[in-house]
């Protein structure tokens, strides 16, 4: 099966579950959504991610395929050259991955400079699926950047690296739903994966809460790395980025512009 093939069938699974989240948004919410505000947000946020996917594949794609052969054809490599069983190293390269996800996440909020681009995701007052996309592109182009390094010191393979993409996105795209799950579902959940209720806490407003719970799909670095927070009440929640929560800011020009106004951190 050639590369562009399996990307296909990845955005083909990504559509599929966006669209069933919308559903469930729309049946059961979260939070209501109010009237005639859902389709202006949400097509927002898509043409941003469009705009993303499009500058991805075009700026990235080919050279991170290019990493990955010379990484296999050059035998380099951690994982490589410790040589574990095939099932082991997928595993290993998975968590790997997954680790480095959460660290990175970290460092936008640590980072002046990365907190200018990676405001725009956080700036959503109206969290739900579509939120899972809105993102800069310069924040995207630097993290594929600083990724082709880890490619090659671990020695990863083009099917793993694929699916992680695969499982983080589809990941993202649940926790940033604006569904309701019972605390029966949502506790157990979060023990293995980052659910719902445990991101809406890092989409808020408040300081201490928006500077915690950065794990993507497995949860287990917030606890590990003590940046696990939790809250009873959630119904209380203000999402947002301090500043970014007037109309002009949402717009999608506003938007693509963000990282270039002044930085408020909130309290």
């Amino acid at each position: 099966m050639r590369v562009s093939d399996i990307e296909f069938i990845q955005i083909a699974a990504v559509l599929i579950t966006f669209a069933l989240l919308w559903t469930w948004e729309s049946l059961a919410p979260f939070r209501p959504f109010v009237k005639g505000r859902r389709a202006i947000h949400s097509t927002r946020n898509l043409i941003l991610g469009g705009i993303n996917a499009v500058m991805t594949a075009a700026a990235f794609s080919a050279i991170t395929v290019a990493a990955c052969v010379y990484a296999e054809a050059h035998d380099i490599g951690i994982l490589r050259w410790a040589a574990p069983p095939s099932f082991l190293a997928a595993a290993c390269a998975l968590i790997a991955l997954d680790v480095w996800t959460y660290a990175w996440h970290r460092a936008n909020h640590r980072i002046a400079f990365l907190w200018r681009f990676h405001r725009v995701h956080h700036g959503d007052p109206l969290m739900d699926a579509s939120t899972a996309v809105r993102f800069h592109f310069g924040e995207i182009a630097i993290s594929n950047l600083l990724r082709l390094p880890i490619i090659l010191l671990l020695g990863l393979s083009l099917g793993v690296l694929l699916l992680y993409d695969f499982l983080l996105r589809i990941t993202v795209l649940f926790h940033h739903s604006n569904i309701d799950l019972p605390v029966r579902i949502d506790g157990p959940m979060r023990l293995l994966i980052v659910s719902p209720d445990m991101h809406k806490i890092h989409h808020s407003q408040k300081r201490t809460e928006m500077d915690s719970n950065y794990a993507s799909v497995l949860s287990v670095w917030d606890r590990l790395f003590r940046t696990y927070r939790d809250r009873t009440e959630k119904s209380q929640l203000r999402y947002g980025a301090p500043g970014l929560d007037n109309e002009t800011a949402q717009r999608l020009w506003g938007l693509l512009r963000t990282p270039l106004a002044p930085i408020q951190r909130g309290n």
